[in-house]
């Protein structure tokens, strides 16, 4: 197992990935291995159990999966996995996201599925962290680093509008 853990990221099509790749960089800039490929809930299912049942033999500490419109693919994995599951809903589609967004949500009980804004891949990483946190403390100081990088962001900000 990687030192600070391994995540699986999931997206359901290529047109996925502009979205979150921003969960891999962050994942990859705090130490974490990350595996992103594609796998449809619809289109692929055997090849999404395929990777459940990697994780179920423990190759991965996690997994998010992005997806848009149906958006089935993080609830199809946490089914078969008991990793936590992320969900990134993808504002892709007529409904902009909205519909992602509530298929991703609205799990069964017994089968949580950890859900982020649509399209908030960053949010899906930081998560993630705080959840891998639990296992590889070392991921505590990229966590503080990065709160305290942006409270400097905000102050700086505040500074400038002060200033005018």
């Amino acid at each position: 197992m990687a030192k600070n853990g391994k995540v699986l990221i999931l997206i359901g099509s290529k047109s996925d990935w502009e979205v979150m790749k921003e969960a891999k960089t962050i994942l990859e800039e705090a130490g974490v291995e990350v595996l992103l490929s594609i796998a449809s809930a619809h289109r692929t299912p055997k090849r999404v159990q395929s990777f459940c049942e990697r994780c179920e033999e423990g190759e991965f500490d996690l997994v998010i999966c992005g997806a848009g419109m149906a958006a089935h693919l993080a609830g199809v994995v946490a089914s078969h996995t008991l990793l936590p599951v992320i969900g990134v809903p993808l504002g892709t589609g007529g409904l902009l996201g909205l519909d992602a967004l509530l298929s991703t949500v609205q799990m069964p009980p017994g089968v949580p599925v950890a859900t982020v804004g649509i399209n908030s891949a960053k949010n899906a990483a930081f998560l993630a962290l705080r959840i891998l946190s639990l296992k590889y403390p070392q991921l505590r100081d990229f966590l503080i680093a990065h709160r305290e990088k942006t409270a400097r962001e905000v102050e700086t900000s505040a500074e400038e509008i002060e200033g005018k």
